[in-house]
């Protein structure tokens, strides 16, 4: 008992938030249900409303009247918003008809952030959310429970507290007063009564389109109460309703099963704060770890850039002062030469000597010497070169190198792809790794449902994928989907790849081989070993038909079709025709149709022969919007001839895979581009026998099914 009251006193004590209108921060105050299913105040919408307005009329002042003033009706009253109270809707406060500015009727929601259009109604179209004001009424009091509601008709100073309230007359009452106000035999006697309150609802919910009709169903498409006139004729003429009662049966089980659910979780979720408090322990410690592994590094590559630095700068300075040396060595040698000037001097007077013996002496030596002098000044070339060429440093790659200093464990984010990746109702995604790759633990693949508000922003996350491919499951049909992936190293994960799209068939996979045992041409139809293949040849039988070649001869359809039959259901199935293919016609036809087909005799060289080639066949224009045993669209040359009518149709450019998407109990065949899903042509189909895919090749042509269509037959 005690665990029980701590459960619910925790609850209460976290309540008050989810009483809290997103715009005011303050207790709901009248709320109204959005079509999003969030809340909020009637006043904040009547004012968000206003400001949207007053935007508008902003942005178009330019173009109104010089003096036209705003046009705005004042608000509702309270007596008219109580009387509007009575048919569980409040209208919005609406425009003069007289009012240049449109009326504005969308107004982002503060809870989802979508924009909400609330029709050519406004807020009249809205529900007040009782159940809701009822338990913001119900806070209130027991936040103020020490504060008694009085009794409304007792006059002070005899004034007593109220211990019943009246949700017909609207007031609460003592006991005495009470009786007075509702004796025995009135119909007053009759009136509802609850505990002392001063939250007054109606008794009955009525319908915001028809004000006077109670809502008595539950639309399961719109998610909201409906009265019969909105299923007879309204706007929920075409939905699925339930009965009120069964709504409030389903709903409140789901409800009490989900709280009755937390609650049984609480240990769960105590269990998963403490894993949760130690994962933060554990990032602080080894978040400082890493910023100390990394200052040591840095501090590791500054002691080697300084010591780096302090060599080549020791290089430098060691080839300067030797240059230096050697070039001031041959300064003082050329000095020393005009400091012996007298040396030509006295050469000049030994000229003036006469005595041969005592010239020839003396000359001797110092012609050696002027000789010296002489060479010298002929060859001069500096001693040492004052170029510092081979000093200079280049250190952009380094400077790369650093700039592109990343943590050595974290992988590379992977890439998906989509030209390997196929989505059915389950999904093959494929991605692969940059070249010079880190080694990788496993990958993480995610994925989520665009096109619902509500799961657009939950990804689904798979198992741990050891490979480089995965196949999700339990897509739904004809939805969009975003998958990312991302790749772990010792417990580091990589960046997310870039999200790509896809878009699911608008039905399950259709697995089929084709038919070996359908009564095929062998010449001219050649099947693949797995079964999964078909192409077009000549074969013998047109070369020696080539002999007698004539006017009217031609190449003929021949047909195929899968292993498997169709005999109810939604079926989808893709496959790829090459773009050399000169023509292909694929679609459906029923197993009366194969007969006539494959049992008819033939003879190509003949222009009488006329083979039904599908529903652009001339002889078959008359009957072109009549459901037939069989329907095909022509395909060639890279192009998709897409009917218009019984004799016209449009050429386009396709991709080479093709779609087809057979509704048997609705009778109609669908043909898509499958790589964008886009639905190419759709007509009805007489699906009143078992309905097979058909093939029909002319000339050089291969079709080639897709391996999710053919894996499942090829593993059986």
């Amino acid at each position: 008992m005690y665990r029980r009251i701590d459960i619910l006193g925790y609850l209460y004590s976290n309540i008050e938030r989810e009483l809290m209108c997103p715009i005011c921060k303050e207790l709901f105050t009248h709320p109204l249900i959005l079509p999003c299913q969030h809340s909020i105040c009637h006043k904040c919408i009547r004012d968000l409303l206003m400001l949207n307005h007053d935007d508008s009329f902003d942005a178009g002042s330019e173009c109104s009247l010089p003096g036209s003033p705003r046009s705005r009706v004042p608000s509702p009253s309270m007596e008219r918003l109580d009387r509007l109270v009575r048919s569980g809707s409040v209208s919005s406060p609406g425009w003069r008809r007289g009012s240049v500015t449109p009326r504005i009727t969308t107004i982002p929601c503060p809870g989802c952030q979508h924009d909400i259009d609330l029709g050519e109604r406004g807020i009249s179209m809205l529900f007040r959310n009782f159940t809701l004001e009822s338990i913001v009424e119900r806070y209130r009091q027991a936040a103020r429970a020490a504060v008694a509601i009085m009794c409304n008709i007792c006059k002070p100073p005899q004034q007593q507290e109220a211990t019943k309230s009246c949700m017909d007359c609207k007031a609460s009452y003592c006991n005495e007063c009470f009786k007075v106000h509702h004796p025995w035999g009135t119909p007053k006697a009759q009136h509802e009564y609850v505990g002392p309150t001063t939250n007054f609802r109606p008794k009955v919910l009525m319908c915001p389109e028809h004000e006077m009709e109670k809502v008595n169903m539950y639309c399961e498409v719109c998610r909201r109460p409906v009265c019969h006139l909105c299923k007879l004729g309204g706007s929920h003429a075409n939905h699925k309703v339930t009965s009120m009662s069964n709504a409030y049966k389903i709903l409140k089980e789901k409800l009490a099963k989900s709280i009755h659910y937390l609650i049984s979780k609480e240990d769960q979720v105590r269990n998963q704060i403490t894993d949760i408090e130690l994962l933060v322990k554990q990032t602080e410690d080894n978040g400082e770890l890493a910023e100390r592994q990394a200052n040591e590094h840095f501090e590791r590559l500054f002691e080697t850039l300084q010591d780096r630095k302090c060599e080549m700068l020791r290089s430098i300075a060691q080839s300067k002062k030797r240059r230096l040396d050697q070039l001031n060595a041959q300064v003082e040698e050329y000095q020393g030469m005009l400091e012996n000037s007298g040396l030509v001097g006295y050469a000049q007077e030994v000229l003036k000597e006469t005595d041969q013996s005592c010239f020839v002496q003396t000359a001797k030596q110092l012609h050696t010497r002027i000789q010296k002098a002489t060479e010298s000044l002929r060859t001069f070339h500096p001693a040492a070169d004052p170029c510092f060429d081979e000093f200079v440093l280049d250190t952009s790659r380094e400077e790369n190198l650093l700039k592109e200093m990343c943590f050595g464990g974290v992988p590379d984010p992977p890439l998906i792809d989509l030209s390997s990746s196929r989505v059915y109702n389950e999904a093959s995604i494929c991605w692969r790794l940059s070249e010079d790759h880190l080694p990788t633990d496993h990958h993480i693949l995610e994925y989520r449902r665009l096109d619902t508000m509500k799961d657009s922003g939950l990804w689904r996350v798979t198992d741990r994928v050891y490979g480089s491919n995965t196949v999700v499951c339990d897509l739904d049909p004809d939805s969009l989907y975003s998958f990312r992936v991302r790749s772990c190293r010792n417990s580091v994960f990589s960046p997310y790849s870039p999200e790509v799209t896809f878009h699911t068939p608008p039905g399950p996979a259709f697995s089929f081989l084709f038919s070996d045992k359908c009564g095929f041409s062998s010449e001219r139809l050649v099947l693949s070993k797995r079964r999964d293949a078909v192409e077009s040849v000549a074969g013998s039988a047109f070369l020696l038909a080539s002999e007698r070649v004539q006017t009217g001869s031609y190449i003929a359809l021949d047909y195929i079709i899968g292993d498997t039959g169709i005999t109810q259901g939604r079926l989808y199935w893709a496959f790829k025709v090459e773009p050399h293919s000169y023509m292909v016609k694929v679609g459906v036809a029923s197993d009366t149709k194969l007969m006539e087909w494959f049992h008819n005799p033939r003879d190509t060289s003949s222009p009488r022969f006329d083979q039904d080639s599908g529903h652009d066949s001339g002889s078959e224009d008359t009957c072109y919007d009549v459901s037939q045993p069989f329907t095909l669209l022509t395909l060639g040359m890279g192009k998709i001839f897409i009917p218009k009518s019984s004799s016209s149709s449009c050429v386009s450019t396709g991709g080479a895979r093709v779609g087809v998407c057979l509704d048997y109990e609705a009778g109609r065949v669908f043909f898509y581009d499958a790589d964008t899903m886009r639905c190419l042509y759709e007509r009805p189909v007489d699906c009143s026998g078992t309905m097979y895919p058909a093939f029909g090749l002319m000339g050089g042509a291969r079709v080639q099914l897709e391996e999710f269509v053919a894996a499942k037959r090829l593993t059986f």
